[in-house]
């Protein structure tokens, strides 16, 4: 299975993942708004949900496959199995003693996580209450992340990329049916989360035990491989959650600012800002970190070279026109996908706000994801480590700095500087990330495609032109008033812009050149034009 059509997997079942998820959050929007119950709820999900990414689309995944792979080439079924045994009672082991701890002392994790509600006692139990609903979703989803570990190093991408799935569902379901059994109603999202990770986990255990590889759970921390997944593992948990963290100590500082629903505009704008990257930027990354570590491992570094300058010009693809898009039409956006019931005009100004803000680093985001993968397939993992804690430091600067420039100026929507720190230290990150990169044996000539980098560039700019005229022919046309509409009107609408954006876009690619054959599988035999221009570029940049 070339690249290019596993990725499509990945990305049309994220995609799906994406989509129900908007339900969900539609669904969230209109039956609890935006308040301080909500922020209560997103702070508690917060943590589990930011271990999940974690482990299903970092650090875990980042060590177990490449070691996994290894093993996997030597064609010793026998050593295969007994090492998924033995991962597999390892990870229960450490992922069983971290949920036992952060259960005992929950109320300090509130304490650390959300320090603005400590003022606020009511509050304060509740989301320590939803934390230890929702904290069981830690050692359920870490086996997920480990099922599908095994899952994609076999090439079986779709039963994977579509679990998340039924995270959504069961939050949709128990928002809808299980609310009035809760007080405060939110609390009901809590239950979902631990109903999720029960299912999740049991529709992956089908497909192991068809292949003859279901986990048997053995104590395994003394065997040489589970060794080295675990030295892996200490420095990608750091190295691949940086924009996880940042995110987290924006919802920290949020919980101090005096606007109510400051936790809740970050968590629906950062949900929107979650479409384009999860559906490209992490299947992407999912599907070239086993073919990288296999190109390494097999010594083909022309090989691993091209696979990275393909994923890279696919990402800013992708990236850059979603970034323009979604920065236009934030607040058609917002309205047609939130404003209903509790979720009123003003959460949808707030959230459109900070979306604007997330778009500006969404191209950034993407190509972390891209980029982290080409160390971690060569068990680099001191670099990202110390670019993370550079990225880290920098957003933690940034974040106090912006939202006391933006308080000085008088902005009641100060969640926004949280929101533009994250998208400026995520381009300081890419930035590093690219220079040590550049100076590595294996990434010898420069990863951006510039002459296919400036068309991608300029067909945005037409595609941002035409949606500000299509936006203004729309409202003139039709005395346009989003507030005014019913659901069906403002989705209709937004798909029609939405088409209209996608539509000029790849008119302006065609008319400038742009080959769509180049994204089907990275080619070796590059146009020589192209390789050529990115070799004069990178020798004067040099």
């Amino acid at each position: 299975m070339n690249l290019f059509k596993s990725t499509v997997i990945v990305s049309f079942f994220t995609f799906l993942s994406r989509i129900s998820g908007f339900v969900r959050d539609m669904v969230v929007a209109r039956l609890f708004g935006a308040n301080l119950w909500t922020d209560a709820f997103f702070v508690a999900f917060k943590i589990p949900n930011f271990l999940r990414r974690l482990f299903a689309e970092g650090s875990f995944s980042l060590a177990f496959i490449p070691v996994l792979n290894e093993i996997k080439a030597t064609d010793d079924r026998q050593a295969l199995k007994q090492f998924i045994d033995r991962i597999a009672g390892s990870l229960m082991a450490v992922t069983l003693i971290i949920f036992a701890l952060m259960e005992i002392f929950a109320p300090a994790v509130i304490a650390v996580f959300a320090p603005g509600y400590l003022d606020k006692p009511e509050v304060y139990r509740e989301t320590v209450s939803m934390l230890r609903l929702t904290l069981p979703y830690l050692p359920l989803i870490s086996l997920v992340a480990f099922a599908g570990g095994i899952l994609n190093s076999h090439q079986r991408f779709a039963l994977p990329a579509a679990t998340p799935i039924l995270l959504n569902l069961s939050l949709i379901a128990s928002a809808l049916w299980l609310k009035n059994q809760f007080d405060p109603p939110v609390k009901a999202l809590a239950f979902g989360v631990l109903i999720a990770g029960i299912v999740q986990l049991a529709v992956q255990l089908p497909a192991l035990w068809r292949m003859g590889l279901l986990p048997r759970p053995r104590w395994g921390f003394t065997d040489p491989q589970v060794k080295k997944v675990m030295r892996l593992m200490g420095p990608t948990l750091f190295g691949s959650s940086i924009a996880q963290v940042n995110l987290l100590l924006d919802t920290v500082i949020a919980t101090f600012l005096p606007l109510a629903g400051s936790v809740s505009f970050l968590y629906y704008s950062d949900r929107l800002l979650e479409f384009p990257l999860g559906v490209f930027g992490i299947a992407i990354s999912t599907v070239i970190l086993p073919a990288l570590s296999h190109q390494h491992a097999s010594g083909r570094a022309n090989h691993f070279l091209h696979t990275i300058r393909w994923a890279v010009k696919l990402a800013l693809l992708i990236a850059l026109p979603a970034a323009v898009g979604l920065a236009v039409l934030a607040r058609p956006v917002v309205i047609s996908l939130f404003e209903y019931g509790r979720f009123d005009a003003f959460s949808s100004h707030m959230t459109a706000l900070s979306l604007t803000a997330y778009m500006l680093g969404l191209p950034a985001f993407v190509l972390n994801k891209v980029l982290l993968p080409a160390f971690y397939s060569r068990k680099d993992t001191r670099t990202p480590v110390r670019i993370g804690v550079m990225s880290l430091l920098a957003n933690m600067v940034l974040n106090v700095a912006l939202t006391a420039f933006l308080w000085w100026l008088g902005v009641v929507a100060l969640h926004v500087a949280l929101a533009l720190a994250s998208a400026l230290s995520g381009w300081l990150q890419t930035a590093w990330l690219y220079r040590a990169l550049r100076h590595t044996a294996a990434v010898s000539e420069s990863l951006f495609p510039w002459p296919s980098l400036r068309r991608i560039v300029a067909a945005s700019g037409l595609m941002a032109v035409v949606l500000l005229l299509a936006t203004w022919a729309l409202s003139e046309a039709l005395d346009w008033d989003w507030h005014a509409q019913v659901w069906y009107a403002r989705l209709g609408a937004l798909l029609v812009l939405i088409a209209t954006g996608v539509l000029s876009y790849g008119a302006s690619l065609w008319a400038m050149g742009i080959d769509p054959h180049t994204l089907i599988r990275p080619n070796l035999a590059e146009s020589a034009p192209e390789k050529a221009t990115d070799a004069a570029t990178s020798s004067q940049k040099t």
